[in-house]
């Protein structure tokens, strides 16, 4: 079918490359590109032998347009799945408009220097994609990504309208750290620490970090405190959602990593502005990456399960319904499976799925769309398949 290059070879470019390479009809040839290629050749060598598809490895920096385009035209992919830092996520698309290559990736553009992520900055690449012929699928992750396809799917098959849409996100794993993350470090605590926020009647809310908590009992999990986060997708959806009156996103936290991270906030351990030390300048959260435990190496020991998923309520025929969508994942499983814990498993699926999508024709349309922009069914049927199967339920439990 086609040729990949895969940009990026953390926790969630493993397991996508994983999938690739489980769905080699697809996926006949990928490239994966790192700045460290040495962990390229690693995975390359785990996984030839075991699948059909072809892989190669380069060294790329993916804040250079130039090295990009370079390999881009060397590789000539039908797709980029870009896995990489979402500080890369503009190098990375000008490279794809560049050589006119369709563009995938999980998570919205953020400057390194400011803790800001929103759409706006991609979204003004949709006149050069579409007149470059070109399709950019913004956010095949989980969330954002699963979520945003879950809500097309409630919108196409139960409601005539949705108004209120709750995103729970609920990991139970337990990796048995007194404080680890369970992605990349910099990436959470910067998530963590912003203020919340909800969309709410046409307009942003904002809120204290921390501020606005629920418990949850959670199918597979139990019952979990979880707070109120801004979280990206909400923007892109109160857009593309119909009769949407209020968007909250929710994540479980426990009480030891609140401590933890409230201690290091309280030192300056989470700061993002460079300080001077020993005639050096460092940003004390890159340090604090560096000290933690790498994510990657959390896989073998966590143990539980994750469950993420959308509470909708809307209308039907004139009456008021409810309806929640989720996914249960067992990290043991994933970790067997494709080594890695629930929380790249999670992610990388999905970008295999988007990938898959885009590269097959199925979801190609010139321009720059987020995932709830396209008919949500393939993909629904692709999660059944490669690993994330949906439950549903019709009669949830709302979120006060």
């Amino acid at each position: 079918m086609g040729k990949a290059l895969i940009i990026g070879c953390g926790g969630v470019a493993s397991v996508a490359i994983h999938k690739c390479c489980q769905n080699s009809e697809v996926f006949e040839e990928i490239c994966i590109a790192s700045r460290t290629k040495s962990k390229c050749d690693a995975l390359k060598n785990e996984l030839e032998g075991k699948t059909k598809t072809k892989i190669s490895t380069a060294q790329v920096d993916a804040n250079s347009v130039e090295q990009l385009v370079n390999l881009i035209n060397d590789f000539k992919p039908d797709v980029v799945l870009n896995l990489a830092l979402p500080y890369q996520d503009l190098t990375i698309m000008d490279a794809c408009l560049a050589t006119k290559t369709h563009y995938i990736d999980t998570a919205n553009y953020e400057p390194e220097n400011t803790a800001k992520f929103e759409y706006k900055w991609q979204w003004a690449y949709r006149e050069k994609f579409k007149e470059a012929g070109i399709t950019a699928l913004l956010g095949s992750g989980f969330d954002p990504g699963v979520t945003g396809v879950f809500s097309a799917y409630a919108l196409k098959h139960e409601f005539d309208e949705i108004n209120y849409i709750d995103i729970l996100d609920c990991n139970g794993g337990d990796h048995g750290y007194p404080f680890a993350t369970n992605f990349n470090p910099e990436i959470n605590i910067r998530e963590v620490s912003a203020k919340g926020s909800y969309w709410e009647d046409g307009h942003w809310v904002e809120t204290e970090p921390m501020e606005i908590k629920r418990e949850y009992n959670f199918d597979g999990v139990g019952m979990k405190d979880m707070y109120l986060l801004h979280h990206e997708e909400i923007e892109s959806l109160a857009l593309n959602i119909p009769g949407i009156k209020r968007i909250r996103f929710f994540m479980t936290f426990g009480q030891s990593y609140l401590t933890h991270l409230k201690c290091l906030e309280n030192v300056g351990m989470t700061s993002i502005e460079p300080i001077m030390y020993e005639g050096k300048e460092i940003v004390p959260l890159q340090f604090l990456k560096a000290v933690l435990p790498d994510p990657a190496s959390l896989g073998p020991r966590t143990v539980g399960k994750t469950n993420i998923g959308c509470i909708f309520q809307g209308k039907k025929d004139g009456k008021e319904k409810t309806y929640y969508l989720y996914n249960i994942c067992d990290h043991q499983e994933c970790y067997k499976e494709v080594g890695s814990q629930a929380i790249s498993y999670t992610t990388g699926v999905p970008a295999m799925i988007g990938a898959m999508l885009v590269m097959n024709g199925t979801w190609q349309k010139p321009g720059v769309y987020n995932i709830e922009e396209f008919d949500p069914d393939p993909f629904m049927d692709a999660l059944n398949k490669w690993g994330l199967p949906w439950i549903e339920s019709h009669n949830p439990v709302l979120v006060d």
